[in-house]
Order: C-alpha cells, then structure tokens, then sequence
C-alpha cells in the first residue's frame, strides 16, 4: 500500500470545513477512545465522539476541528468526516475557548426555549380550566374564537 498522504474532508451540512490533501497523520476519537491514522491504513469506518480530531500537515502544520460526532471513513487515501457542526483552529487553546462558549449560547438558548414552551404550556393549561369551569359562560366558536 501507499505511504502517499490523505486528502482530509470534513464536512457540515452547510458547508466545507477541511479540504487539505497533504495530511500526514490524523486522531480522533470515537466510542472505543482516541486512535490515530496514518498513509497506509486500511480502510476505516467508525462514528466519531464529540471531540477535537487533530492532524498534522507534510509540512509540519497542525491543525484542529472541534467536531459535534460525525462519521469517519478512510477508503485509499481518501479521508472523510461527515459531521453536524464543526469549529476549526489552528490553536487548541482558543478552538477548546470558542467551543465552550458556542456550547454556553446553545446551552442558553435551549434554557430559553424550555422557559417559553412551559409559559406556553401553563397559558394553555389555565385556559383550558376555565372554559371547562362548571358554569363558565364563555365557550369556543369553531374557529377557536371567545364568545360570551
């Protein structure tokens, strides 16, 4: 087999984040820990984990991609990583900074929207009592209007 270096694509639905053909060596983890890969392998499927997969260039280049699971194939030389969202870095301090503070704003606005969907839910709720309230005179018209 070959010792020629990989051609790296890794991939969101919205766009390219990787497109490199001069790697040299690549890790990553998935669900049995970190392994890594170099030309030559044999070809390679598995799901990686949310974690950083790190790879070095020929010319000694390193670079990193904050990846949120994703599926990694190795068939020839031909090295790919389909993923949902990805962050790319060339410096692992501020990639592991820019992830953190990516997963705090998704955090929060999952909070939010958990927040407005209880108001939404208890406003329905309460609504519901008091039309189904013995003695309520008020009543719903077919196309969800009040009549008193």
């Amino acid at each position: 087999m070959s010792r020629a270096p990989f051609h790296l694509l890794i991939t969101t639905p919205q766009q390219v984040l990787v497109d490199r053909d001069d790697i040299v060596a690549l890790r990553a983890d998935d669900t049995s820990g970190s392994f890594g890969l170099l030309p030559g392998h044999v070809d390679f499927l598995t799901v990686l984990s949310p974690s950083v997969v790190r790879w070095r260039c020929q010319a000694g280049h390193r670079g990193y991609c904050a990846v949120n699971s994703g599926v990694l194939s190795l068939v020839g030389h031909e090295l790919r990583i389909a993923c949902r969202e990805g962050v790319t870095g060339d410096d692992l301090d501020a990639l592991e900074a820019r992830v953190h503070q990516m997963r705090d704003y998704q955090h929060n606005n999952i909070r939010q929207a958990r927040v407005e969907h209880l108001r939404l839910h208890t406003q329905a709720v309460r609504q519901l009592v008091r039309y189904l309230r013995p003695g309520s005179e008020t009543t719903l018209h077919e196309d969800g209007n009040n009549v008193t």
